[in-house]
This record gives structure tokens, C-alpha cells and sequence, in this order.
């Protein structure tokens, strides 16, 4: 390496991890805000959850850090006009730009693997921290609101003593053909148990009904124990999770998704034979022909997303090139040593074209519409527009 490039890596290194640190632990503190505000979580369970949360901030940090680094250093050396001394010198100045470049490569392979790590591991240890604390979360929230709703149950009590709760009234919604389940009770204690992802219930002189197709009612005098899911119960293990796999588990989650789909849509089929031999059409609100109805819509829902998950990956990862390929001759460009003007100038793009254009490309490749390869509208866009400032600088 050059001293020309050394001197270019060591500035660029030297603004991006300053900036880094700075927005890393902005987007840190948001995150930890919002899990806060969402999941009703004490200081405790925010601390365990600052390692999950980590890998998330980064990813987003890092591009714009990027585009805010090449703007700054490239802004600098145009307006000090050590460009036109390295032409004047006879050398290129495709020297000065590919260092720049070739950082920005290195960090976007960086920036899959965080990707992949957030989705993945740093969701499930999230979610992990949620459930070790679910109980503590409930009886906060119970003791100031009375009420607590949750997309696997909602409790409404009369009040709360210590760790009982009075008169509760549990609703747990199941998504199978049991349909939801009401309970009423006397009191009540809620426990923990995240190894079986369940919240163990202690009742006393409680009433069970459910809603299913085969609606039943229990009385238990005295007390009795049953536990609240908080994970899915559908018929593939775990596969509502696909989505937040690791990028090498997806090929196997597709195929078991299939496997699945292919399934909901057998009892479909033998369902509407049966209808057929019967002559009788199922009623528009048989919950049983409603609910794999839905399965079915739902499972090749998640074909699609299991489809276009590897490609956002790849171009959430890939972002920080292209937005170094287009704030690098933009900050050439505006031959200024104001860097905030140069940054500017560059994310305005981004935000009104890469971010718009990607999320197009992703709800309609989820939707099935288009192919999982439209992620990558928005880096195609700044990789033309990019490419053609950089010709365009290299020439002048």
C-alpha cells in the first residue's frame, strides 16, 4: 500500500469508527426504549438484552456511517485540491477512491453477517429475555393497567396482591381448532417457565370454556395448574419462526414449508371431496374450514418470505457499497470542506430512491408478485447513478 492510500485508509478509519460509536449507541438507547415501552421490561431484563439489541443497531449504523465518512474525507481532499495534484502528478485518481471502495467492500460482507446475526440470534435472544421476564411483565403491567394483552393471551383482574391475582379472567387465544379459551377463577398466580416457552398458571375454584367446534366448559374447586403457550401451536414444530433462521438454515425451512403447504392443501382437498360425496357446501363459518383456509394462504405467504429473506440479507449487507459509490464522487464533485452539505447531498438520495425502491421490492417479492431478486432495486438504482457520477469525476 501506497502512502497515498495509507494516509486515505487511516482518515476514512479514523471519521468512521468517531461517527460509529456516536450513532451506534443512539440507535443502542432507541431500541432499548422501545422494547421498553413495548414489552414492559425493568432494568434488568433491558441490560440482558443489550447484546441482542447490539447486532441490530450496527446494521443499521454502519452504511450511513459509511456515506458519512467518504463524504467527509473525500469532501476535504477535493476542496484542498489534492486531487488535481495527483493528475497534475500523473497519477490517477482512481487511486485515491479505490482504497475508500475497498473498505466499504470489506464492511458490506461484514454487514450480511450482522444481518444474519440480528434476525436470527439476536431476535430469538430477545424474545428469550421477553419470556424469562414475561411473568414480572405481566403483574407490572396488571398492578397500574388491570389488563394485559399479548397476541398469545390477555388477562383483566379485579386487582392485585403481592403475587395473586383477583378474580382474573384469562383469555388464551388458539390457533388451532379448539379456538380460544376462556378462564375465570377465584385468584390466580402467574409463573415463568422459558425453558418450555409457558407461563405455568396456579388457579383456585376455576371455570374453563372453550370456543372450538366442540365447545366444552370445566369447573375445577380448589386449585389447578395449566399453562399458557407462548410460542405458536401449528403442525410443523417451530416453523413460524422460519424467517429468523440463520441464512444456511433457510433451504431447509423452504423445504419443510413446502412440505407443510402441501399438507394444509391434502385436507383441503379431502375436506371438499367429502362436501362433494355429501352434497353439502361447508357453512362460511365453519372455524375448521376457515382455519386451514388460512393455513394455506398463510403457508405460501411464507414460501415467498422464506424466498426473498436471503436477498434482503444480502442487499441490506451490500448497501454500504453503493452508498460509498455514490457519496464518493458527489463529495468529489461539490469540491467542499463542508462535509455536512456533502453528506446531505448524498443521503437525499438514498432516502427518497434506495429506501423507498427496496421496500417495494420486498413487500411485492413477499407478496409473491414479483421475483425475490427486486430487493435489490435500490442498490441497482445507486449502483447506476453512482457509476455514472464516478466515470464522470474520473473524466474531469
Amino acid at each position: 500500500m501506497g502512502i497515498l492510500q495509507r494516509y486515505v485508509v487511516e482518515e476514512l478509519v479514523k471519521v468512521f469508527l468517531l461517527a460509529l460509536c456516536s450513532l451506534t449507541g443512539l440507535l443502542l438507547f432507541i431500541g432499548l426504549g422501545q422494547q421498553a415501552v413495548k414489552e414492559g421490561l425493568g432494568l434488568v431484563p433491558l441490560l440482558k438484552a443489550i447484546p441482542y439489541l447490539l447486532p441490530n443497531a450496527l446494521r443499521f449504523a454502519i452504511p450511513g456511517t459509511m456515506l458519512f465518512a467518504v463524504c467527509n474525507v473525500y469532501g476535504r481532499m477535493s476542496a484542498s485540491n489534492e486531487f488535481n495534484a495527483i493528475k497534475a502528478a500523473g497519477i490517477s485518481p482512481m487511486s485515491l477512491i479505490a482504497p475508500g471502495l475497498f473498505i466499504a467492500l470489506v464492511l458490506s460482507l461484514f454487514c450480511v453477517w450482522l444481518n444474519d446475526v440480528a434476525v436470527s440470534w439476536g431476535h430469538l435472544g430477545l424474545r428469550r429475555v421477553v419470556m424469562q421476564s414475561i411473568d414480572e411483565i405481566v403483574y407490572g403491567v396488571l398492578n397500574t393497567k388491570k389488563s394485559f394483552h399479548s397476541d398469545q393471551f390477555s388477562i383483566l383482574v379485579r386487582d392485585v396482591e403481592g403475587d395473586l391475582l383477583i378474580r382474573p379472567e384469562i383469555s388464551i387465544n388458539n390457533p388451532g381448532e379448539q379456538g380460544m379459551v376462556t378462564i375465570s377463577a377465584t385468584s390466580a398466580k402467574l409463573k415463568s417457565d422459558p425453558e418450555n416457552k409457558r407461563v405455568v398458571v396456579t388457579l383456585t375454584d376455576s371455570c374453563i370454556n372453550s370456543t372450538g367446534p366442540e365447545g366444552k366448559r370445566f369447573e375445577h374447586p380448589g386449585q389447578f395448574v395449566t399453562s399458557i403457550p407462548l410460542d405458536d401451536a401449528t403442525a410443523v414444530e417451530g416453523i413460524r419462526d422460519a424467517s429468523h433462521q440463520p441464512m444456511r438454515r433457510l433451504p431447509y425451512w423452504r423445504e419443510k414449508m413446502a412440505t407443510y403447504h402441501r399438507q394444509v392443501a391434502q385436507v383441503l382437498a379431502a375436506k371438499g371431496a367429502a362436501c362433494l360425496v355429501t352434497g353439502q357446501a361447508p357453512a362460511e363459518d365453519d372455524p375448521t374450514w376457515i382455519y386451514w383456509s388460512k393455513e394455506k394462504n398463510w403457508s405460501a405467504s411464507q414460501i415467498n418470505r422464506l424466498k426473498t429473506e436471503p436477498h434482503r440479507r444480502w442487499a441490506n449487507g451490500f448497501s454500504c457499497l453503493f452508498f460509498a459509490m455514490l457519496g464518493i464522487p458527489l463529495a468529489i464533485r461539490q469540491r467542499s470542506s463542508d462535509f455536512i452539505t456533502s453528506f446531505f447531498a448524498a443521503f437525499l438520495p438514498v432516502l427518497l430512491l434506495y429506501y423507498p425502491l427496496m421496500a417495494l421490492g420486498v413487500d411485492r417479492a413477499k407478496d409473491g408478485q414479483w421475483p425475490a431478486s427486486a430487493v435489490w432495486l435500490g442498490n441497482v438504482a445507486l449502483l447506476a447513478i453512482g457509476g455514472w457520477l464516478l466515470s464522470r469525476t474520473l473524466k474531469n
